[in-house]
């Protein structure tokens, strides 16, 4: 019954309009009535539910989330994504359906400096939407391209969504930005094969090939922007840096370069890219915030126990119960946003995990990659509506131009479920755990 009392009470709070943080709190005061007409409380107590919102939001570890916030602003005002673009233009921008590879390798390398889809998503449909119009292109195909490349950000370090993940699950985030590297690059390499697939048969104009003194020209001016996430990266994996001071650093550089060495970033603009970042970390915060309260009566009412009653036959093979976790995340995707459905979800099925004995690392990852797909699955995806917006196509256009590209990395996430060790196994060389004779053993499963 209770966690009949959780669903009707959260579903019929959004269901009738009410923001998703809103919804949690209205959530959490519906779980502690019902507790106290049961007897688990004693009285209602709506000090101690105040006092739980402040504890949701009071961790230095959340700090990384404003700040790589801002170094995603901070980026695209700067030039650095326009360079990334040109940078990726002139390797294969020739060939057939090139831009559509420039989207690609340019959404992979703007997911390790900014860690936000949406931010992602509409830099890359500004600049190349209009290119790709011009040169003959299905355009809401493109816009569906990039709308999944964006989605790779969330898994590729730095992720917003990995940060709030690891606070809410007590995971590492250290340890799951390294694990995410591999499945985000899958993710970028699952559409490179679909869209040669979808455009292979179709005429656009191909763009001239560059020379490799101009490729080396892109490369020079790019440098700056590339080594950014090299600069990032390597300060978390040596532990030079923890993730919040490497947020920190991100927006430094970012703010550096885009005022001083790229030169398109003005002070005037400072205010206007604060102040973005500003109400994005503001909504993050308060929705982090207020599902503390439904975590913390979760776990009171142990809804976790009842759920693992319920899925105990599927304990002991852990890759069927994957298969069930997932299916159920995507189902739950479909309605919920990005940050709702990972704080709602994580405190229900981390002790369900735990349990069956998988690696924490592993699912977080796993279940960041499927809220991440949930943000192009019509018909809450924001992504959809960021792409829809920036590249002034309708919603039914571009849920129809997406559909091959959530199949290809739909399929990665269900490959990682069967193939554990895609996951694992780069994860613990990076960690220098292994070495590569080991990695090669554990990835064939040796």
């Amino acid at each position: 019954m209770t966690i009949v009392v959780f669903l009707v009470s959260l579903c019929g709070a959004m269901a009738v309009g009410m923001p998703c943080a809103f919804a949690l709190m209205a959530c959490g005061l519906a779980l502690m009535l019902w507790m106290v007409a049961i007897g688990i409380y004693p009285a209602f107590e709506a000090q101690l539910i105040a006092q739980k919102m402040l504890d949701g939001a009071d961790s230095f570890i959340l700090l990384a989330i404003p700040f790589f916030i801002l170094a995603g602003e901070l980026m695209n005002a700067g030039g650095l994504s326009k360079r990334i673009v040109n940078f990726a233009l002139t390797l294969i921008g020739h060939r057939h359906g090139g831009l559509g590879y420039v989207a690609i390798i340019a959404a992979v390398i703007m997911a390790s400096l900014s860690g936000s889809a949406a931010a992602d998503t509409a830099a890359l449909a500004a600049i190349l939407v209009p290119m790709m119009r011009d040169a003959g292109y299905n355009v809401p195909r493109s816009a569906g391209l990039i709308a999944a490349g964006g989605v790779i950000a969330p898994v590729i370090p730095p992720s917003i969504g990995l940060v709030i993940f690891g606070v809410a699950a007590n995971v590492s985030i250290p340890q799951l930005f390294l694990a995410g590297i591999v499945p985000g690059v899958l993710m970028g390499i699952s559409l490179v094969f679909a869209w040669w697939w979808v455009a292979r048969n179709e005429t656009m104009k191909p763009y001239p090939k560059r020379s490799w003194t101009e490729r080396w020209q892109a490369t020079k001016d790019g440098a700056f922007a590339l080594a950014m996430p090299v600069f990032i990266l390597g300060s978390i994996r040596f532990g030079w840096a923890t993730p919040t001071e490497a947020a920190v650093v991100a927006c430094v550089y970012a703010l550096l370069v885009g005022l001083f060495v790229y030169k398109e970033l003005k002070p005037r603009d400072l205010y206007g890219l604060f102040l973005s970042a500003a109400k994005l970390t503001s909504i993050i915060m308060f929705l982090v915030a207020a599902a503390l309260i439904s975590s913390w009566l979760i776990t009171a009412a142990n809804i976790p126990g009842e759920i693992g009653q319920f899925l105990q036959k599927f304990t002991d093979n852990k890759t069927v119960l994957m298969v069930i976790l997932m299916l159920l995340v995507l189902v739950v995707g479909t309605a919920l946003d990005f940050a709702p459905t990972v704080l709602i979800l994580t405190p229900v099925l981390m002790p369900i995990v735990k349990q069956a004995g998988i690696e924490p690392v592993y699912f977080g990852v796993l279940f960041i990659m499927n809220n991440a797909i949930g943000l192009i699955t019509p018909p809450v995806g924001i992504v959809l509506n960021v792409v829809a917006g920036v590249a002034k196509v309708s919603m039914t256009d571009v849920i129809k131009g997406i559909n091959p590209f959530i199949l290809a990395q739909s399929a990665v996430l269900f490959l990682l479920v069967l193939w554990p060790p895609l996951v694992m196994a780069p994860f613990r060389l990076l960690q220098g755990r292994i070495g590569f004779e080991q990695f090669v053993r554990q990835l064939l499963g040796y």
